[in-house]
């Protein structure tokens, strides 16, 4: 029989103190900030409702009102040093910076019609209040997310009025004045109060409100009972009450650290308990909650972002991201049942309660999710759908009796939504900035064309090349962050490579549409007779390289459609949202894994390494994104994809892990192998497939009979 496996004690709670570290020091000594912060947040949560749907303002005012809110929150709430936490001076000075900050909302409305009348010259006080709303924003960056993105953003302003002209090659821009910069960046919809800063005040505040409603109603309690009735009772139940609860309060907490907190402090202790390391249980927590960013019906702000960039409606994102999301969480999933068989995991109960008591019990939980879903697929705008959903929250809590939303609770649960969205909107916001100075200077092109030939028209390199980049953005930027930096400067090249290899595949199977071939006609009129038949891989990359690159887009939509052209554009931003969130759990800057390592007292490195590799997920979803029709409109193709693909990460698992449900030897492993990478790579013949099921299946059945056969041989102790 397997020894007993070591874990911790988990009859002590974990250290609050050791948690602290993973939130922001804040100013909660003041009782009069705090109020003041609450009754601020509540203004705000009411007012964002109102633009969102009667308001009639310049975009451009209401982006200014959101940052200028949303700053004074920063300040007040979070000193610049955590030694400044109770230090009264440094709390006027704060004071003054939050002034600042209203002050340069107020001046938009008062100077922009002067400042269009004198042909956009900037007089003094236009310096002044463009130069303070710039240093206000990156200041309070700093203080809420460190120094990476201030200096990133420093780094990029300089680049357009500075040493942009010194640089050479590729890199080299002429430049531009110092008020033009300011102009584009205060008062321009292209700046700090532009597209980005509308999809914060939209988007993604309403649904982080939405969320604060939820969680204010006891949605939280509910989304856990329900792992515990779920997963409870099976072999690893613990384990799987970490990948359903953290997979399903990662929609509600809209923050992979967060996540981790409320729902590794129960799901861990538990896991420890029935046996499993306690190195494996943060592990498990940390790759379950990094996935619930991905998981519909609300996912991470940058799906928002994503609908913004691409053109696609949100309710399409969430539909064709329901799949690849639980591909994720199975494998997860994978990783914990080959872990509890391994370890000798032991069944405990966490419920005496059936999983269909506690979803008839809570059935009024379900009502606000049914309501977001149903308005989504009606095809009402996602700000209108939230702002319905939540009105549906409060009269949903009125069937329970612990969880009633009256007065004071809807009061807590809009000062909440305005505190959880202040460092984002400041985030967003500053990010602004950047986008602003890739747009204006063209560098997002040059970017794309730069990986574009670096990877020599290889869809897997360029694929290696955007995770590496997106490793390393992420370990300086958030992870909404480091989606939109890496989407605005890989995407255009992604999908460009994405959609050129479909439309190699129609030239190699002789199946291009006749409308495609006039734009041939054009460039290359002496090779028509080739479109006529097959032709070899090489040939049709000699004929798509004949084309200019003016006529390139048009031969895509003529040979795909706009459908399938839509669906590659999708596809390229999925592909680099899924490989943004690997920062979460990648070492060495891992804080998801870091927080779950505080929680079950594992060191962090080891337990960020853990993490890594069991949300192995992340790699994989984006290579099926990108070489078969995982994203796709026809359900048929997606199921296909995604029953091969589940069973082929599971004998992937298990060659990793050299486990199934007994030990397999290193023949088996390589099997396992075979059989995974027959099931997930694209090309492979239907019937190899099904021949590398049925092997998968022996090899499952094999393992477990042979593992009971050995511990029918061992002696009775």
């Amino acid at each position: 029989m397997s020894e007993p496996v070591k874990h911790q004690s988990v009859e002590q709670e974990p250290d609050e103190t050791a948690l602290e570290k993973f939130e922001l020091p804040t100013r909660d000594d003041f009782p009069w900030v705090t109020t003041t912060i609450t009754v601020l947040g509540v203004v705000l949560s009411v007012l964002h409702i109102w633009f969102n749907t009667l308001s009639t303002l310049p975009e451009l005012w209401i982006s200014a009102t959101h940052f200028a809110g949303f700053a004074v929150i920063c300040a007040l709430w979070y000193p610049a040093h955590i030694s400044l936490k109770r230090n009264k001076i440094a709390l006027a000075v704060d004071i003054f910076i939050a002034l600042g900050a209203v002050a340069c909302l107020l001046y938009i409305p008062y100077a922009e019609d002067a400042l269009y009348a004198r042909g956009v010259k900037f007089v003094t006080a236009d310096w002044v209040f463009a130069s303070l709303a710039i240093v206000i924003v990156v200041e309070l960056i700093r203080r809420t997310m460190g120094w990476f993105i201030p200096i990133l953003i420093m780094v990029c302003l300089s680049y357009v009025v500075l040493w942009g002209e010194w640089a050479s090659g590729i890199f080299h821009f002429p430049g531009l004045s110092l008020e033009t910069l300011l102009y584009r960046s205060y008062y321009s919809s292209e700046g700090m109060f532009g597209a980005i800063t509308r999809i914060s005040w939209t988007f993604v505040f309403m649904f982080i409100l939405f969320g604060a409603f939820l969680v204010r109603s006891g949605v939280g309690d509910y989304i856990i009972n329900v792992a515990r009735a779920a997963a409870g009772k099976i072999i690893g139940g613990p384990g799987f009450i970490a990948v359903i609860g953290s997979g399903l309060m990662g929609s509600v907490s809209g923050s992979s650290v967060a996540n981790t907190v409320s729902t590794g402090v129960i799901s861990i202790p538990l896991m420890q308990k029935a046996g499993f390391p306690s190195r494996f249980a943060a592990g498990v927590e940390a790759s379950a909650s990094t996935g619930g960013q991905l998981m519909p019906p609300v996912m991470g702000a940058g799906a928002f972002i994503m609908a913004s960039y691409t053109q696609i409606p949100y309710v399409d994102i969430i539909a064709v991201s329901l799949v690849p999301a639980l591909i994720y969480f199975l494998s997860v999933g994978f990783f914990v049942r080959i872990e509890a068989k391994r370890s000798g995991v032991q069944k405990i109960v966490t419920t005496e309660d059936s999983l269909l008591m506690v979803l008839l019990r809570g059935w009024h939980n379900l009502i606000p999710l049914a309501v977001l879903v149903t308005l989504l697929i009606k095809g009402f705008t996602p700000t209108y759908a939230a702002g319905i959903s939540i009105i549906s929250v409060i009269f949903a809590s009125w069937f329970s009796k612990e969880h009633r939303m009256g007065p004071k609770a809807i009061i807590e649960a809009l000062a909440q939504g305005a505190k959880n969205m202040a460092t984002t909107a400041i985030l967003l916001v500053g990010i602004g900035l950047v986008v602003n100075v890739i747009s204006t200077t063209g560098i997002g092109n040059t970017f794309s064309l730069m990986i574009d030939g670096w990877a020599n028209g290889d869809l897997f390199m360029m694929l290696v090349l955007i995770a590496v980049a997106s490793l390393v953005l992420g370990m300086g930027l958030p992870v909404t962050a480091a989606y939109i930096v890496l989407g605005t400067l890989s995407a255009p090249a992604l999908y460009k490579l994405i959609a050129e290899n479909q439309l190699l595949e129609l030239l190699v199977s002789g199946q291009l549409p006749e409308q495609a071939k006039a734009i041939f006609m054009l460039a290359a009129p002496d090779k028509l007779d080739l479109l006529n038949a097959p032709m070899t891989m090489e040939t049709a990359k000699q004929m798509v390289a004949l084309v200019p690159a003016d006529f390139m887009e048009t031969l895509l939509e003529q040979s795909l459609g706009l459908e399938a052209v839509s669906l590659a554009l999708l596809a390229a931003h999925l592909i680099i949202f899924w490989l943004s969130q690997d920062s979460n759990v990648t070492p060495p800057f891992c804080l998801t894994a870091f927080a779950a390592a505080t929680i079950a007292k594992t060191p962090p490195m080891r337990t960020g390494l853990m993490a890594w590799k069991i949300a192995k997920g992340l790699y994989l979803v984006p290579l099926l994104i990108a070489y078969t029709s995982l994203v796709s409109w026809d359900i048929a193709s997606v199921l296909e994809v995604g029953f091969f693909a589940i069973i082929g990460t599971y004998a992937l698992i298990g060659a990793i892990e050299g486990y199934l449900e007994g030990p397999i030897n290193w023949l088996s492993r390589l099997c396992l192998l075979m059989i995974g990478a027959f099931l997930v790579w694209h090309d492979i013949p239907l019937w190899l497939r099904l021949v590398s099921v049925v092997g998968f299946v022996s090899l499952f059945i094999y393992s477990g009979r042979k593992y009971q056969l050995q511990q029918s041989q061992l002696p009775v102790s």
